[in-house]
């Protein structure tokens, strides 16, 4: 993957929100026709704090007014009638709207003569399928911002594998990673396979935030992911973790001890499922049993399999570890055991020997 340069500050300097007045009503038009398993619709679902029921009902003081356009979510039988919002973007008769995309983006360009990788609805005019590509073409230099929602849109993900017949990417390799929306704002990857639930919730509250003039831009890492959700291993929020510190690692998965040995890539991923966990603060993987195998890391999946193998590095770093365990569980053994007994004073005797000095009563 290729290295990219901080994005923290962007080309095009957003106004700040002192300086203009914040939008009032915002469309969320959400394509999950890339190459994808609408897993990260499925997730949103999920999310409770606050929920998606919340952001489109006007629950959340502060916000502008929302109105979201999923073909999961929708009330609408489909059809024209669904993609109305979605042309009326392409003619600039909607108003400010954001683009959510889902799946991965496939490589149009490599296909010779007729055909298409993935297409969501058809030309009015012509009866003809109208890939994602076209739609992305059309919508995101139209979009107020753009949100890759899980790791195949941000990343090209499983469908962007070494061996794919599809060219797939992440939509900042389709756009640029230069590329920056109507706000002046990058795109914003939140990564994940699926996307936690309340990544992408607190991310999107965080962009709607901005669009009412009450929040600076989100603070973005230099793969454009939200820095305060991405800015910490999963090995640093893992409950699991002091197993490590103390060389004590699982040889199986029935084993509540650090996962590395069994083919665990926490160390070195940047994720916070550990420590906020799947629902309502529950799961997460390492945290039920499961290893980490870096879903949300941009190198996702060649980088990390063969899954389930001990990732390398990890031998030397379990090797240099080990005699620094050893020690550190046996002193900790010896505090353990010398605290785990109450105060001899504590007793139902006639003599007082907790030290107590009544000279001040004289």
């Amino acid at each position: 993957m290729t290295t990219h340069s901080s994005t923290t500050e962007v080309s095009k300097e957003p106004e700040r929100s002192e300086d203009r007045k914040g939008i009032d009503e915002i469309t969320i038009l959400w394509i999950s026709e890339g190459m994808s398993c609408d897993g990260d619709t499925v997730s949103l679902t999920a999310a409770d704090q606050p929920s998606i029921e919340d952001l489109v009902l006007g629950l959340i003081p502060g916000l502008p007014k929302v109105n979201l356009v999923n073909k999961v979510l929708s009330p609408s039988l489909g059809g024209e009638d669904f993609l109305a919002p979605y042309r009326a973007a392409v003619r600039d008769e909607l108003g400010p709207f954001i683009l959510v995309i889902e799946g991965s983006i496939p490589n149009q360009n490599i296909i010779e003569g007729d055909g298409y990788w993935t297409s969501f609805g058809n030309d009015p005019e012509t009866g003809e399928p109208q890939t994602l590509n076209w739609w992305i073409d059309q919508l995101a230099p139209k979009a107020w911002a753009v949100v890759a929602a899980g790791t195949c849109a941000t990343f090209g993900g499983i469908h962007a594998m070494s061996g794919n017949p599809t060219g797939c990417m992440g939509l900042a390799d389709y756009l640029g990673w230069d590329y920056t929306s109507q706000a002046g704002l990058p795109i914003v990857n939140v990564p994940g396979c699926p996307i936690q639930p309340e990544n992408f919730m607190e991310t999107l509250i965080w962009v709607l935030y901005h669009a009412a003039g009450s929040a600076p831009p989100p603070p973005l890492d230099h793969m454009l992911r939200p820095q305060w959700l991405f800015g910490k291993t999963v090995h640093e929020g893992c409950d699991r973790g002091s197993y490590y510190e103390q060389a004590n690692f699982a040889a199986d998965y029935n084993s509540p001890k650090c996962l590395v040995k069994t083919g665990c890539w926490g160390p070195v991923v940047n994720c916070n499922v550990p420590k906020r966990g799947w629902m309502a603060g529950i799961g997460g993987c390492p945290n039920v049993g499961g290893i980490c195998i870096g879903c949300t890391m941009p190198g996702f999946p060649d980088a990390f399999m063969p899954f389930m193998d001990e990732p390398p590095g990890s031998t030397l770093s379990s090797l240099v570890i080990k005699p620094y365990g050893a020690v550190v569980r046996r002193l900790r053994g010896m505090t353990n055991e010398l605290v785990n007994h109450e105060p001899r004073w504590r007793h139902n005797k006639r003599k007082l020997t907790s030290g107590y000095d009544p000279h001040w009563r004289a």
